[in-house]
């Protein structure tokens, strides 16, 4: 893999600017699943698993809580844990020491947020999804949102017995209604003016970097992906000095036509970042 490791480190230091596109894959070798039932869930929702019968991070993301007290018992500490509490990844860190020295621009899918407290700019990365570390109203009676770390930590701090008090739901300060996370739960979240900024300075990077050396990283992206995946394939077709790099244990799928300017690297992708790293 010494090899492969270096003909990689060479393109992204070759590079004019890099691409990363990022789904489920990543945020799963970071130790982050959510669609098993795996032991962390299991450690730190087990009242949910057995008096809801809720086996994963997914499934409780979407359950129809018997009310918001409940609700925001799972929500708050899911993000506490996840987006706020726990130190940045080791491999996170390693990926933006990897790219930090050229200009770059972020797509992912993940919505716990753990670009930025590594050192990735906000202006530079674009959750397709959402995140979790934002608040907006639950009935979209407008676009506003919110950072929600203190609402967060304190509902966190609050809850009992998978409850938390209902004088700390936050609720909307222009309607009064109940919040929610940021997150696309419809297709409006697609057609906000925040969704439509993030297109345009997507947009923006392409174009500054049109014929030029282009480094594309893919991380844990679905081959049947058409938010992520697609996109990063065609653009990679379409710009002759594009190098395309997509990382996926079990499931690297790179097509015949831009075959002669990619590289797939199958395995963990956390043991992949370090590798790279430590090559010289």
């Amino acid at each position: 893999m010494t090899e492969l490791y270096q003909k990689i480190k060479t393109a992204i230091q070759d590079a004019d600017a890099i691409l990363i596109g990022a789904s489920n894959g990543l945020s799963i070798s970071e130790g982050y699943n959510i669609f098993t039932d795996n032991a962390w869930f299991q450690k730190n929702f087990g009242d949910f698993r057995s008096q809801y019968g809720i086996h994963s991070i997914l499934q409780g993301s979407f359950f129809q809580f018997p009310s918001e007290e409940v609700r925001w018992a799972f929500f708050s500490r899911l993000i506490s844990k996840k987006s706020y509490l726990e130190q940045p990844s080791q491999m996170m860190k390693n990926l933006y020491t990897l790219i930090k020295e050229k200009d770059y621009y972020v797509l992912t899918s993940n919505t716990e947020d753990h670009f930025v407290p590594v050192g990735f700019s906000r202006e530079k990365v674009f959750e397709m999804e959402g995140r979790m570390t934002q608040l907006r109203c639950g009935s979209w009676c407008c676009e506003d949102v919110y950072e929600n770390r203190n609402n967060i930590l304190r509902l966190a701090e609050a809850e009992k017995d998978g409850r938390v008090p209902a004088s700390l739901i936050p609720r909307c300060p222009k309607c009064g209604d109940f919040m929610t996370t940021n997150i696309a739960d419809s297709n409006f979240f697609f057609q906000t003016e925040h969704f439509r900024q993030k297109v345009q300075d997507y947009q923006k990077f392409i174009q500054k970097y049109d014929g030029k050396k282009l480094v594309i990283l893919e991380f844990g992206v679905g081959w049947r992906n058409n938010m992520i995946k697609k996109p990063l394939m065609e653009l990679t077709a379409a710009q002759p000095q594009a190098t395309y790099i997509t990382f996926n244990k079990g499931e690297v799928y790179i097509p015949a036509e831009i075959a002669a300017k990619s590289i797939g690297v199958d395995g963990d992708i956390a043991t992949a970042l370090d590798g790279i790293l430590k090559v010289r």
